[in-house]
């Protein structure tokens, strides 16, 4: 239930500064251990300042958008990377990274760009990929040449919580939530059930529905159900919750691994690659939050603890797995993109995993920090952060940077210090009405509306 198909392809790197005369000072990469032992909050405010530049220096001149990777295509901006990207910002305001009046005008530079009547959007959704100083789509794969609901719910996940941040009386905040407003009231949630109980992941206007993919649970999608309970205009039913998303071989779980029980996911790979905790979490706050299928604090934690408990174990041998490199997920690897898991574990470990993953572990999430950081050093450390993924055993480090990677490492390290981007977006009003139409309970629900 994601999508695998990113470009393998290497070309030339670009380096584009985001339309705002300030950059953000790159931190010099270490070389093997650092002279100086930061503490944890000096670490993780290095690792956000940082890995924020791939969203602010990086962004797209025109549009402000992220681009889908730092070795793709000049133009290649990726929807939900750049939903990613609208959270970063927030935490690159709060933290000090750039002004609020910047992240303002950045905000705005690309909400207009989305509201562009020259920008591609089908029933109020986006495109997987589009050309960012055009707004045209760019087809992920032949028939994939429209709208894609999954990437479209991770941008309005940041637009809601952009809306919640940006409450100024100026002209510039208050523009922002009026275009933010227009593309959330405008977004037909309920078209894409085609009339059943159950979300389609796409549409194209020259291809219909010929991909017929549903989208049913427990995988990085969770958001996309959120939100379209919580449409003000384009609702779906509480059914295609229950008979939809629930209804699925791969929803509830109940096993245990290494002692822990897991009690949603699929069971090959042990709940699956660690971007299943991050993507619908990065806005919706886990701590607290249960349906009748599950309590989702307990969810984010076992998985993340099953799958570091695997790269401790290491069955296949890989070097370097261990207490302190750990975590399994979707990124470039050395034979090529793959959702790596305990189910397809090819010797990768990719930071996002671990890091993404420190509100359910914060000690373990630490503790790799420290260890990609002062023992791997220069090797995986780099302008934008963190590279991609490596494999030790093949000595390889990839060269590459990608927006739906770096964005949940920024944003999950603040939900963990502050739980910034968490209560903006579970304060929106239509979100807490969605979550309380699906029978949700949260400590966000219990004031009166």
């Amino acid at each position: 239930m994601f999508k695998i198909g990113i470009m393998k392809n290497i070309f030339l790197f670009f380096l584009f500064l985001g339309g705002c005369s300030c950059s953000v000072n790159a931190i010099n990469p270490p070389s093997g251990v650092t002279e100086k032992q930061l503490s944890d909050d000096e670490l993780m405010t290095l690792v956000q300042k940082q890995t924020f530049r791939y969203f602010w220096d990086f962004a797209h001149p025109e549009s402000g958008l992220a681009h889908e990777r730092s070795n793709g295509g000049a133009e290649t901006a990726t929807i939900g990377g750049s939903g990613f990207g609208v959270m970063a910002i927030i935490v690159g305001i709060e933290r000090g990274f750039v002004t609020r009046e910047q992240g303002a005008e950045r905000m705005l530079k690309i909400v207009r760009f989305l509201s562009d009547k020259n920008t591609d959007s089908y029933h109020g959704m986006w495109a997987h990929w589009m050309n960012g100083k055009t707004g045209k789509t760019i087809p992920f794969s032949r028939k994939d040449d429209g709208a894609d609901i999954v990437e479209s719910a991770f941008m309005f996940e940041g637009l809601l919580a952009a809306h919640q941040y940006f409450t100024k009386d100026n002209p510039t905040e208050n523009r922002i939530r009026g275009i933010i407003n227009n593309l959330w009231r405008q977004a037909e949630w309920n078209f894409f059930t085609q009339g059943q109980d159950v979300m389609y992941w796409h549409w194209s206007p020259n291809n219909g529905w010929a991909m017929n993919h549903q989208i049913k649970g427990h995988n990085e999608c969770h958001i996309v159900y959120i939100l379209g309970a919580s449409s003000p205009t384009y609702p779906i039913a509480e059914s295609v919750y229950h008979k939809g998303w629930a209804n699925a071989n791969t929803f509830l779980n109940g096993r245990e691994y290494y002692g822990i029980k897991l009690p949603l996911g699929n069971n090959h790979g042990k709940g699956g690659p660690l971007f299943f905790t991050h993507y619908s979490y990065m806005g919706l706050d886990p701590r607290g939050l249960k349906d009748r299928y599950a309590d989702y604090e307990e969810q984010m934690k076992a998985h993340t603890l099953i799958n570091r408990a695997y790269c401790i174990d290491n069955p296949k041998g890989y070097k370097g797995y261990g207490e302190k490199c750990w975590g399994l997920t979707a990124s470039d690897g050395d034979k090529g993109y793959s959702a790596h898991s305990p189910g397809n574990d090819r010797g990768v470990i990719t930071p996002t995993a671990a890091l993404s993953s420190i509100p359910y572990a914060p000690e373990y999430s630490l503790e790799a920090m420290r260890y990609f950081y002062e023992e791997l050093g220069d090797r995986l450390w780099g302008e934008y952060g963190f590279k991609d993924a490596f494999n030790l055993t093949e000595n390889w480090f990839a060269p590459s940077y990608l927006a739906i990677d770096q964005g949940p490492i920024i944003v999950m390290i603040e939900n963990y210090r502050t739980g910034l981007i968490w209560k903006l977006f579970m304060s929106h009003p239509d979100v807490q009405k969605g979550l309380r139409r699906l029978g949700f309970t949260s400590p966000y629900l219990n004031k009166v509306d």
